[in-house]
């Protein structure tokens, strides 16, 4: 069994010559022999045959290859003499990380966020809508109980994290061994390009998902079969290593705000500084008005309750499934904070500074 795409011509003569030479391409078919109408040809992974007459419009063939500039004399864009497009791009394009378009962010589950179905049958929910400019995405991801209907894929990123904040989930990774389980509390990072499968969840899963830059690519690899025969805890993708910490085995220390402690998830040390993801909780002290010099910092309220209040703006409520986001400079203070109070906070890059400031005159925004 094999698959064509057709495309019309109205002289097969004059495109044979720009498929064979300057795209390529192996010419596999070509009939009657005293006036040829089609031919069959195939490379770059596509077969294409050539109908003269045929219905349908030219189209546009994309070819990826490493050597873009080498490639149809380093031509990116061309028409072939029956009327079809060829873009030529990069194989392996690389990752494009964009500035961050810094803003405070609040988003609130009782706003009514609403939940789209994605891939796999899984119910995202936004959580920044802005994306920071494209600069990050964060998801609160639901995904109805059983087997999944996963295959063995990755993802093109700078860094990802998966979060479980309900129920539970199998996942099985790339040299790692058997599936993983994921508890409340417990946390992923997946590495850039490593290969995995979700294989089953439990009822009430819920997941935080975070991706580094927004929009990334997500592929199928149908060649490996998980788990590997090997297994290798020290790999490194892009310099970064696979971790599953567990939050029931953490410890709490003292936290970059005072009136708080946190569980390192050791995120930090194996993406050496490239992100930093701590579970925060109050210690019942005095929180004072901070401000960070951080380029991204997210939280997400995982139980309890606070009022996030920021400089010029009004003071926020907020609760299990809200998210926010404090752009650097900006004077923020939690207040009213419940003694069951617990934050996600994902920052980018790991290691950053916060600086205790007075309280501002706090003129509201109008």
């Amino acid at each position: 069994m094999r698959a064509e795409i057709r495309l019309p011509t109205q002289e097969l003569r004059d495109d044979l010559p720009f498929f064979t030479k300057t795209l390529q391409m192996r010419l596999d078919t070509i009939y009657p022999a005293d006036d040829p109408e089609v031919a069959v040809l195939s490379g770059h992974g596509l077969r294409v045959r050539i109908e003269k007459g045929a219905p349908e419009p030219p189209g546009t063939i994309r070819i990826l290859t490493d050597d873009p500039d080498g490639f149809a004399a380093g031509e990116r864009e061309l028409v072939a003499p029956n009327g079809t497009r060829i873009e030529i791009d990069e194989l392996n394009p690389p990752m494009v990380m964009p500035d961050t378009e810094h803003a405070f962010v609040v988003r609130r589950l009782a706003d009514q966020a609403p939940w789209v179905i994605g891939r796999a049958g899984m119910s995202y929910r936004d959580l920044i809508p802005t994306r920071l400019g494209g600069a990050m995405i964060a998801s609160h991801i639901r995904v109805p109980d059983g087997p999944v209907p996963d295959m063995v894929h990755f993802h093109r990123v700078g860094f990802q994290l998966i979060f479980c904040v309900g129920g539970w989930v199998d996942v099985v990774y790339e040299d790692q061994g058997g599936p993983l389980r994921l508890h409340p509390g417990d946390c992923f990072i997946q590495p850039p390009q490593i290969r995995h499968r979700v294989l089953e969840v439990g009822e009430g899963i819920e997941v935080i998902e975070i991706g580094v830059p927004a929009e990334h690519i997500t592929e199928i690899d149908h060649q490996m079969t998980l788990p590997t025969p090997t297994v290798d805890p020290e790999r490194e993708w892009d310099g970064q290593r696979f971790v599953h910490n567990i939050g029931a085995t953490g410890k709490h220390m003292p936290f970059r705000l005072p009136g708080f402690e946190a569980r390192d998830t050791t995120i930090n040390e194996n993406t050496k500084s490239v992100a930093s993801v701590m579970v925060a909780r109050p210690t019942g002290d005095r929180v004072p008005w901070t401000r960070h010099d951080c380029d991204i910092l997210f939280n997400f309220v995982m139980a309890g309750s606070m009022i996030l209040e920021g400089e010029g703006k009004q003071p926020f409520q907020l609760s299990r499934g809200d998210a926010f986001v404090i752009p650097p400079g900006m004077s923020t203070c939690y207040s009213a904070i419940s003694d069951d109070l617990q934050l996600l906070e994902v920052s980018l890059p790991g290691a950053f500074s916060t600086t205790v400031v007075e309280a501002p005159n706090n003129k509201i925004e109008s």
